[in-house]
């Protein structure tokens, strides 16, 4: 049997996987069945289907306002969903939403993407914590998706008129987190965007950015895209620099 590994004092300041140890030639019991556990956990977050009861219990202690709508893509399975990315990146034929009612500031999509696991744990938590920082904006009502890709967001903003849309999205889940949930922010979203039209927000989650330091970043890039006309490649993240007090807090923390 092999004693600690001289590099584990390391392990405190990540959560990668290194200084594991070994028992002969093999991996130490407790950190095969770690990762066993961690792989499992990942499968799981891919598989599962969003649970509305839950996500509308949410919405409704949070004190978020907004009349709420579900679709599905052209996904009609999981499986298929997996098999055919495309058809995450479009409304089923039979979707049904709201009327525009006029022109919107903003509107926010909530998709299961590929961790439905991070969507029930982050994803209201991150919407209220942005919009409490969006007094005065128009906000068209919130669009709930099954079976969802980051594109989605573009036909249902333009749909209802949107200047601008946040696909609030389960990130792919890995062996360390399985909860890292993903915004995706788009000036002027319609059909066809790409991805270098987006500005991305990743790795919300209690143990990474928390929901309330990523609902401000999402703020402030959606007022200064707004300012710009403008996301992607040429809006650049300052927003931890504009922070009250200067600096950026220990994210995580």
């Amino acid at each position: 049997m092999s004693g600690p590994d001289r590099w584990s004092f390391l392990r405190e300041f990540t959560a990668a996987r290194i200084a594991l140890g070994r028992t002969g030639n093999a991996l130490p019991t407790a950190n095969l069945l770690d990762f066993q556990m961690a792989h499992a956990r990942a499968r799981d977050a891919v598989h599962a289907a969003l649970d509305m009861d839950l996500l509308r219990g949410q919405i409704a202690d949070a004190g978020i306002g907004l009349e709420v709508a579900e679709v599905n893509s052209e996904a009609p399975t999981r499986h298929a969903y997996l098999q055919d990315p495309s058809k995450g990146r479009h409304l089923a034929a039979d979707a049904e939403l709201p009327e525009a009612a006029g022109e919107h500031d903003v509107v926010f999509v909530i998709g299961d993407g590929l961790s439905a696991t991070a969507v029930h744990e982050n994803a209201v938590a991150t919407l209220a914590a942005t919009l409490k920082h969006l007094e005065g904006w128009k906000v068209a009502p919130l669009v709930i998706a099954h079976q969802a890709r980051v594109a989605l967001a573009d036909e249902i903003g333009a749909h209802f008129h949107a200047a601008l849309s946040v696909m609030l999205i389960g990130e792919r889940p890995g062996l360390s987190a399985s909860d890292s949930l993903g915004a995706y922010l788009t000036y002027e979203p319609k059909p066809g965007r790409q991805n270098a039209e987006r500005n991305c927000v990743s790795n919300i989650r209690p143990a990474g950015l928390k929901p309330e330091l990523a609902g401000y970043k999402i703020a402030w890039l959606l007022k200064e895209a707004r300012r710009l006309k403008l996301t992607g490649v040429k809006l650049k993240d300052d927003a931890l620099e504009a922070l009250p007090g200067g600096g950026a807090p220990v994210l995580g923390s």
